[in-house]
């Protein structure tokens, strides 16, 4: 008599580790008189997931913005970076890890005015221990990323603003980072420039980028797949989505 046969059971599937978990996380300035900057906080962040934090001046979304970019450490709770227990790291390690996982794009650009675009994107990876023989092709194709590889020679002082912000997402994409942590990106932009890079956000998400806006602005965050809230150092927001995978 034969046997039935025996039912295939499917492994089980593991999540990933999110690239933000924020459990508990605070930071506070002696006095006199003491400053809570931010009240202890939770939060997830998965991969591929666009998420803008949203609050008026003065609410906290720097200080969050410092935290999350290993610019500053907590005073109280546990920041883990793709599963890296942040806090048990010493100043060195931060710096290595800060500079292969995170990508930075700020509202007033940072970009060395006397070096050309593809200079400046060649420097990101300066401190990242990319081989030399590496960095040129990785700047050419971040910049030919954000739709500017004819402007490889182009000084920052011949560039539009909306130019010179896509010269700073393509430094922040050259070395593939877990995290691409964004303070005010169309603050210093005019409409129709802003437009155009929230659209290249747009397909940085559809590629399966992690992006976190920072943001004041309605119509920045309103891009999002979701909207996090920080008000008097508080933070608070739903619950992420499930993961996407990239």
């Amino acid at each position: 008599m034969s046997r039935a046969p025996a039912e295939v059971v499917p492994a089980e599937v593991v999540p990933a580790e999110p690239v933000i978990r924020l459990d508990g996380v605070g930071r506070s300035f002696a006095g006199p008189p003491p400053v809570t900057a931010l009240h202890p906080c939770d939060l997830t962040v998965r991969a591929g997931e666009y998420v803008a934090v949203t609050g008026p001046s003065g609410s906290g979304k720097s200080t969050l913005l410092h935290l999350l970019g290993l610019l500053d450490t907590p005073t109280s709770g546990r920041y883990l970076l793709d599963g890296i227990d942040t806090g048990e790291l010493g100043d060195r390690e931060r710096s290595t890890l800060r500079g292969r996982r995170i990508g930075f794009v700020f509202q007033s650009f940072h970009l060395l005015p006397h070096r050309t675009a593809e200079e400046n994107v060649l420097l990101a990876q300066v401190y990242n221990r990319t081989p030399r023989e590496r960095r040129l092709a990785a700047a050419r194709a971040a910049l030919r990323q954000v739709g500017l590889g004819h402007r490889l020679d182009a000084l920052p002082t011949t560039l539009s603003g909306g130019e010179r912000q896509r010269v700073a997402i393509a430094r922040a994409l050259v070395n593939d980072p877990s995290l691409v942590l964004c303070d005010e990106p169309t603050g210093n932009l005019d409409s129709a420039n802003a437009a155009a890079v929230l659209e290249r956000f747009d397909r940085l998400h559809a590629e399966g980028y992690t992006l976190l806006v920072i943001t004041h602005d309605p119509a920045v965050a309103a891009r999002a797949g979701r909207t996090v809230r920080i008000a008097d150092g508080r933070l608070d927001g739903p619950a992420p989505d499930r993961p996407a995978a990239r």
